[in-house]
C-alpha cells in the first residue's frame, strides 16, 4: 500500500513538472531584446547585436529562439524594418513556424472567435479589419497580435520571397478597425519617414455615454502621460499637441454615436478628449466609463487615407461599422 501511495505521489510530481514546463514554453523568457534602427536582414542584425559567431546565430534561428514582433522566425535572410522588435528566447518557442504555414487562430477570452478579415491587398499593401481585443503588435506580456496573423497570412498565401508585413501604424488593443501594413520595405521606409504629412484622413466611430449639448466641435489640448502610463490633457505646450474633431451622428438619450476625425495620432487621444468633454467612450473604464453596453470598447477605426509615396495617389482603406454599434441605435 505504501508503495502504491509513493507511486501516486511520483506521478503527481511528474504531472506538476509537465504543467510547469508547458507554462514556461507558452510564455517565453527573453534573454535579450533589440530594436532595429534601420532596414536590415535578421542574420546580419543579430551578428552585430549578439557579438557571437554566425553558427551560433543560425543555431538560435533553427532552434526557434528568435522572435520578430512576437512571431517566431527561423529564416536567416528575413528582412527587418526600422522599429522592428527582435527578441531572443531562453528556450525554444513551441508552435508552428510562421514562414511556412499560417498557424491556427487560438481562442481567447479577449479575442472574438473570428478570422482576421482582409479588406484590401495589392503588391504593396495589406489592410485588415482588426477585431477588438487583439494587439496591433506584441507587448512584453502578450505575443498574440495582428502583426503575427498578417505575417502568417502573407507567408501562406503568396509566392513572393521573404513575404512579410511592415508596420506602418498601430491602433489600441481594445479598438477595432483599419490596420494597414506595407509589403515592400522601401515603401515602408518612405511612408514612415513622412507618415504625418502623407496621411490625409484618420476617421473613427465612437459610442459615448450621454448626449452632447454641442453636436459638433473640435477639442485641442496637449497630452502627457503620468507615472501610471495614463494619458491626460494639459495646457502645457511641452506635451504633444492633439486635435480631435467630432460630430454626433445618432443618439438615443443614453448614448451617442460620433464620427470622429483626428489631425494627430496620439496615444489614447480620442478616449482622453471625450473623457474631457464629460462623455467617456462606453466600455472604457480606464478613462472613466461607467457603462459597457457593447461588452467592448466603443471605438472603431473606420477609415484611413494616405498618399502613396510612389504614385502620389490617395489610397483609402475602409472597415464597416460593427453591427453591435448599429444595433445599439436601432439601425
Amino acid at each position: 500500500m505504501r508503495r502504491d501511495f509513493s507511486d501516486r505521489n511520483e506521478k503527481r510530481r511528474e504531472q506538476v513538472r509537465d504543467e510547469k514546463r508547458a507554462r514556461l514554453s507558452a510564455t517565453p523568457v527573453y534573454t535579450a531584446s533589440y530594436k532595429a534602427s534601420r532596414s536590415d536582414f535578421l542574420l546580419e542584425f543579430l551578428l552585430r547585436k549578439c557579438n557571437t559567431s554566425r553558427n551560433n546565430v543560425k543555431s538560435l534561428l533553427s532552434r526557434r529562439q528568435v522572435l520578430v514582433n512576437g512571431s517566431v522566425v527561423t529564416q536567416f535572410d528575413f528582412p527587418l524594418a526600422k522599429d522592428d522588435e527582435v527578441k531572443i528566447s531562453k528556450t525554444p518557442v513551441q508552435g508552428q513556424s510562421l514562414k511556412n504555414k499560417p498557424r491556427e487562430r487560438r481562442q481567447t477570452k479577449s479575442v472574438p472567435p473570428q478570422e482576421i478579415r482582409v479588406i484590401y491587398e495589392d503588391e504593396n499593401f495589406l489592410a485588415i479589419d482588426k477585431p477588438a481585443g487583439l494587439l496591433s503588435v506584441e507587448s512584453d506580456k502578450e505575443t498574440e497580435c495582428a502583426y503575427g496573423y498578417a505575417l502568417a497570412y502573407l507567408s501562406g498565401s503568396t509566392k513572393q520571397k521573404n513575404a512579410r508585413p511592415f508596420i506602418l501604424h498601430r491602433i489600441d488593443k481594445e479598438t477595432s478597425g483599419v490596420l494597414v501594413f506595407a509589403k515592400d520595405i522601401k515603401i515602408h521606409s518612405m511612408l514612415k519617414l513622412h507618415w504625418n504629412e502623407l496621411v490625409s484622413l484618420r476617421e473613427y466611430y465612437a459610442v459615448a455615454e450621454g448626449t452632447f449639448e454641442t453636436k459638433t466641435g473640435t477639442i485641442t489640448t496637449y497630452l502627457k502621460e503620468n507615472k501610471n502610463n495614463l494619458t491626460y490633457s494639459t495646457n502645457d505646450p511641452s506635451g504633444q499637441k492633439a486635435i480631435t474633431h467630432y460630430e454626433v451622428i445618432e443618439e438615443n438619450g443614453e448614448y451617442s454615436l460620433l464620427r470622429v476625425t483626428i489631425d494627430t495620432g496620439r496615444k489614447n487621444q480620442i478616449r482622453v478628449h471625450l473623457k474631457d468633454k464629460g462623455h467617456a467612450i462606453v466600455g472604457d473604464d480606464k478613462y472613466g466609463a461607467t457603462k459597457n453596453p457593447l461588452s467592448r470598447l466603443g471605438l472603431h477605426a473606420s477609415r484611413l487615407a494616405f498618399a502613396s509615396p510612389v504614385t502620389k495617389e490617395i489610397l483609402t482603406f475602409n472597415a464597416p461599422l460593427p453591427t453591435c454599434f448599429r444595433d445599439l441605435f436601432g439601425k
